[in-house]
């Protein structure tokens, strides 16, 4: 029978209970255990598709075109597994099935309540992985703090599973604040004391313990939590501070937690072999070089705006044993050639990321052109890619008015436009405009270019989140001026890939896709791989 890990947190938010839940997914796996992951979140958004990237971080894309948490990121890169939209549930997707339940007389005129109705659907939604998926281990991230009111009907959806599928089956994993205390030279327990209190009042008692802290913690700190707590000493496993994300499965797997957590769900399964991930890691914290990589970009305050795409760049440096040091550029504070040439001229590599609106467009346009004048190897994604042929069109072509229809309506060269596909049929997805193009397309790569060389395949499958396409009337002018269109959807005719020749520039090309998406820390995305050798080989030339 599948087994159940729920995993909640305490105390405060932003402890990183999606990395805890991650790294469980990898030791279990580890272990020969078939592991899925999954998010429910407490917000009423129907997902993050509509927030803003400073206000939730990035959107991360699934292959069937769910619009998910960023954590679910995490999930994939640590156990590398593919996850649908399944994988990320909110308050909103679960109070909107019940109430389009109850207006289609679904509940055959009985009263809605949270309890049974809306708990009722959050279980079903919990457990659709188990019943979707052929797995032994379903690992739940329940969003939030435990003590939260828009958390609470989560809390007692967990608590009601425990119940319906045996205690044996089920394993509650708790994450709080271990505090220490400077003046006082001490870890504090208390904070931890009453979040597994609040916890206990809601129903549920949690088979582990995880204590995020930043000193160690001693065995008579852990005997007295265990004490007050009601769980094993074995199952209080520290969470310390690491050097990377990465580290953080084999410093809890070190702790006991692998072990804790099969005790609980009454499995016995082999050791853990995390022999490969830690030869990654090694890599990671050890590299023989390093280059410097600018990214430009419209959120960089956050820098999980740009997380997946980040953690590609440092995957690609693990490939390469290479340290990745990325300079955070906005996008905005580059106003001409000049400010260009100050702020990217210690760059190797300049990548330009996704984004939606005009704000901080020619900022973008002049890192483009800068890298294409000075032959530094470039790589844009999404918007960046419609930012290199914007950029192409007006300082190649001569088409001083080139844009994209999302940032002039009215430009007489519409090389970016927003279009459906041959048939005159929309997108699907997408509530602001219904033309969205989410989730994986195939695209078919040219013979010899950069994009065919780099995955080694005629036909690849990438993930896309946007609503513009470089506009085919162009495509002509485009060609005969030197720019390569790589990589075609030849279901719908849709540029995907841009690439200049290596005898115009030694590496530039830009994708409509989301590559980052897909790269993993053992097994980087190939074109972050190449784009980081040509950055790597910039710098040898410097």
């Amino acid at each position: 029978m599948t087994k159940y890990i729920f995993i909640t947190g305490g105390v405060v938010s932003g402890l990183g209970k999606g990395i805890a839940a991650a790294s469980i997914g990898l030791i279990l796996k580890s272990r020969g255990l078939r592991v899925i992951n999954q998010k429910f979140d407490p917000y009423l958004n129907i997902d993050p598709g509509t927030l803003n990237p400073y206000e939730h971080g990035e959107v991360f894309v699934t292959d069937d075109g769910a619009e998910t948490d960023l954590d679910l990121g995490h999930y994939e890169r640590f156990t590398d597994v593919s996850l649908s939209k399944r994988s990320s549930t909110s308050a909103g997707k679960v109070y909107l099935s019940v109430l389009n339940t109850e207006r289609e007389g679904g509940y055959k005129g009985k009263t809605v309540q949270v309890i049974p109705n809306v708990t009722d659907e959050i279980r079903t939604r919990m457990m659709a992985a188990a019943k979707e998926n052929e797995v032994d281990v379903v690992i739940t991230e329940v969003g939030g703090t435990v003590g939260d009111i828009e958390s609470l009907p989560f809390i007692e959806a967990i608590r009601q599973i425990k119940y319906e599928v045996g205690f044996e089956n089920c394993a509650y994993v708790h994450l709080t604040l271990m505090p220490y205390m400077k003046k006082a030279q001490e870890l504090k327990t208390k904070p931890t004391q009453h979040s597994v209190k609040d916890l206990q009042g809601l129903g549920i008692q949690p088979d582990v313990i995880m204590l995020r802290s930043e000193m160690p913690i001693d065995f008579a700190t852990k005997e007295k939590l265990a004490l007050f707590c009601n769980v094993p000493n074995e199952a209080i496993i520290q969470n310390l501070n690491a050097q990377s994300i990465y580290e953080v499965p084999l410093m809890l797997e070190a702790e006991g937690l692998g072990d804790a957590v099969c005790k609980a769900l009454h499995l016995e399964c082999k050791k853990s072999d995390l022999d490969g991930w830690r030869e990654m890691v090694e890599r990671l914290h050890h590299p023989a070089k390093s280059v410097k990589i600018a990214l430009v970009g419209k959120y960089i305050e956050l820098h999980d705006a740009y997380l997946s795409v980040a953690e590609s760049l440092i995957h690609a440096g693990i490939h390469h044993n290479s340290a990745v040091e990325i300079e955070w550029i906005d996008s905005e504070t580059l106003t001409d050639t000049k400010t260009a040439a100050e702020k990217l001229k210690g760059a190797s590599g300049i990548i330009l990321p996704g984004g939606f609106g005009t704000r901080g467009i020619e900022g973008m346009i002049i890192a483009a052109q800068y890298a294409r004048e000075n032959k530094i190897p470039f790589f844009g994604i999404c918007l960046g890619m419609q930012i290199c042929v914007i950029e192409y069109a007006r300082n190649v072509l001569g088409l001083k008015d080139a844009d994209s229809t999302e940032m002039n309506q009215n430009t007489g060269c519409p090389v970016i436009a927003l279009m459906s596909d041959k048939a005159g049929t929309e997108f699907p997805g997408g509530l602001m405009g219904g033309t969205l193009r989410l989730g994986k397309y195939e695209c078919s790569l040219t013979n010899t270019s950069l994009a065919q060389k780099a995955y080694g395949e005629k036909k690849i499958w990438e993930r896309h989140r946007h609503r513009y396409e470089f506009n085919n009337d162009f495509k002509e002018r485009f060609e005969k001026a030197g720019l390569k269109f790589s990589g075609i959807n030849e279901e719908r005719g849709l540029v995907e890939i841009a690439e200049l020749d290596t005898t115009a520039h030694p590496w530039m090309l830009a994708v409509q896709f989301h590559p980052e998406f897909k790269s993993r820390p053992n097994r980087a995305h190939p074109l972050f791989r190449d784009f980081i050798g040509a950055a790597l080989q910039q710098t040898e030339r410097r």
